[in-house]
Parts: C-alpha cells; structure tokens; sequence
C-alpha cells in the first residue's frame, strides 16, 4: 500500500472514529498533496509525499516556536498536536551517529574539502537521505565534516 493510500485510509478512519483533531490535520495534508499535484501536474509517489510531511512539520515546528514567544501555548499545544499526528508517515529517522557516518562517507566519495563544497555535499546528501533524516541536522553533520575535514 503506498503512503498515499495509507493516508486516504487513514482519514476515513479518523471520519468514522470523530477524532476532529486528527481528521483536521490529514485533511491539511491532503489539501498539500492535491496542490502538488495539480500544480505540478504529477502523480506522488511516496518520495514525494515524505517531502510534503517534512515542510509542513517544518512549518507546525516554527508555528510552535512563533506562539510560544508570543505566550499562546494553546496554539502551540494544538501544532503540537498536529506534528505528532505527521511523524506517524515518516519512515523512521537515522539517529545523529548514523547521519554523521553517512555524511561522512559522502564527503570522502565527492572528494570535498572545505566550506566551498558544502553544496555539492548538500546535493548528494539530500539525495541519499530525503526522508529518512532532519534536513536541519544533516546539514549541521555537513559543515562539521568539511569543516574538521
């Protein structure tokens, strides 16, 4: 079964359970589904819909921050909310030893040396580990790499 189909079967579920709370949240994702597809005129595939999890957990995260500052925690409590009901599409994650190591490798594959190659290392690492690890992390992985490389 394909993520996609995972995700319609799960907002059936959440119709018929009347969780609103989770309902509301897959039917945001899906809305984010169907607007890249029509945009782009594709078909997801799973690769792609991991992209699409990851920017809107990205966007609940900086929603959490922003409400947090601003002395909202029931907004914040409610994006909360919704990355915990998002994290449940994404593969598991590489743990921060298993990024270091593959980051590692890359850079030695590419030959990089140096802050100036940090965006030929992104490119591949970006390639090889969409999906399965916090973009924000791997890049952190990246410059400390190149920079003790």
């Amino acid at each position: 079964m394909s993520l996609k189909d995972q995700i319609t079967d799960d907002m059936k579920a959440a119709m018929r359970a009347k969780d609103a709370e989770r309902l509301g949240t897959i039917r945001l994702l899906t809305a984010a589904m169907k607007q890249k597809e029509v945009d782009e005129r594709v078909t997801l595939d799973d690769a792609m819909v991991i992209a699409i999890v990851d920017k809107l957990i990205k966007q609940r995260k900086d929603s959490v921050e922003a409400f947090e500052k601003a002395a909202r925690q029931d907004l914040a409590d409610k994006e909360a909310a919704e990355i915990v009901v998002l994290q449940a599409y994404l593969p598991a994650r590489l743990s921060a030893e298993e990024v270091a190591a593959e980051v590692q490798a890359i850079v030695a594959e590419l030959g990089a040396k140096g802050p100036g190659d940090m965006g030929k290392v992104m490119g591949a690492v970006k390639a090889r580990l969409a999906g399965k690890a916090d973009m924000g992390q791997v890049s952190a992985a990246v410059k400390h790499a190149l920079a003790n490389g």
